[in-house]
């Protein structure tokens, strides 16, 4: 059939498969679902960089703000 021994190996594979096309479905859902949750995972992760760039731009405009601040000495009273 095919010359590539990993050729050979899928084919075999396939052939095994073909008398259990349930077992076949669940290996396909399984890699779904891996290929979902990474998927996942790296949108949460982008959006938590997006959400501490923002933070820490805040507190930079925050300190900004407060250093720009006078604050008056105590009256003191006779």
């Amino acid at each position: 059939m095919s010359n590539i021994p990993g050729g050979q190996a899928a084919l075999s594979f396939l052939d095994a498969m073909k008398g259990m096309p349930l077992v076949l479905a669940l290996i396909v859902v399984s890699f779904s679902l891996i290929g979902l949750l990474y998927y996942q995972s790296s949108m949460f992760n982008s959006q938590r960089q997006d959400n501490v760039k923002l933070f820490v731009q805040m507190q930079a405009e925050v300190q900004k703000l407060l250093s720009q601040c006078i604050v008056p000495p105590p009256q003191v009273r006779p």
